[in-house]
């Protein structure tokens, strides 16, 4: 396992730990798994670990739950060491558990076909940031919908189209190629203030993560549904 840390001015220290092996997409995409550790410099408040997966292509970050479950666990810093052994083997068994459905899922996904008209709605649900931005959408009124926000929708679907990594087999015209799009715009398009901003975005619940689980729960629909799964009522 190897370990790279982060300090945040004194404040929290940020680690990622390299796990052994793969989780693979087809032939030859390869995804690392990391887990990501945060704690206080002063050991107060808790240790959080959550599951990371990286695609190596193109350093993306895949960080999703599935089926209402978390990937992520707080180990308390007053735990006695019984208990931190405890929650360090549920912190495994979260990876290995969410490795393999992983593993599974984006499989299927590379199979799965999506039009680019698709594809550009499903980035728009995944993205949209509230119920008054959806209903304009549903209700075709596209014109009205802000700039700053038809500059990301254009932005992300601008990645999915060109980017080398996503004229892939597992990426051209596929949901997991769809799910990339979203991931990959806030991986490697988005503009951050700096690696702290864009940390917090990733992997502390902020932007970036909640619109990576929408896209996340978006494809499973779609991969279950087909297009009826862009069809809100």
């Amino acid at each position: 396992m190897l370990c790279k840390a982060l300090h945040n001015n004194g404040e929290r220290i940020f680690i990622t730990a390299k796990l052994p092996d793969y989780i693979r997409v087809g032939n030859d995409d390869l995804i690392e798994k990391y887990l990501f550790l945060t704690t206080s410099h002063d050991g107060s408040g808790s240790i959080t670990a959550a599951f990371t997966p990286i695609r190596i292509v193109c350093n993306n970050t895949l960080n999703a739950a599935m089926n209402s479950k978390t990937n992520t666990v707080r180990i308390r810093h007053t735990s006695n060491a019984r208990q931190r052994l405890e929650q360090a083997h549920k912190v495994m068994g979260i990876s290995d558990m969410l490795s393999a459905q992983m593993e599974n899922i984006f499989n299927h996904w590379t199979k799965i076909r999506i039009t680019d008209n698709e594809v550009k709605k499903l980035i728009q649900y995944a993205l949209v940031p509230s119920k008054e931005v959806l209903k304009t959408i549903q209700d075709g009124k596209e014109d009205e919908l802000s700039t700053c926000f038809t500059n990301m929708v254009d932005n992300a679907f601008e990645y999915a189209m060109s980017n080398p990594t996503q004229l892939m087999d597992t990426t051209k015209g596929t949901v997991f190629g769809a799910y990339n799009a979203i991931t990959g715009y806030f991986q490697n398009v988005r503009n951050y203030k700096d690696e702290e901003a864009k940390l917090t975005s990733l992997l502390m619940g902020g932007t970036g993560q909640i619109r990576t689980q929408s896209a996340f729960n978006l494809c499973v629909d779609f991969a279950s549904k087909g297009s009826d799964a862009l069809i809100f009522t």
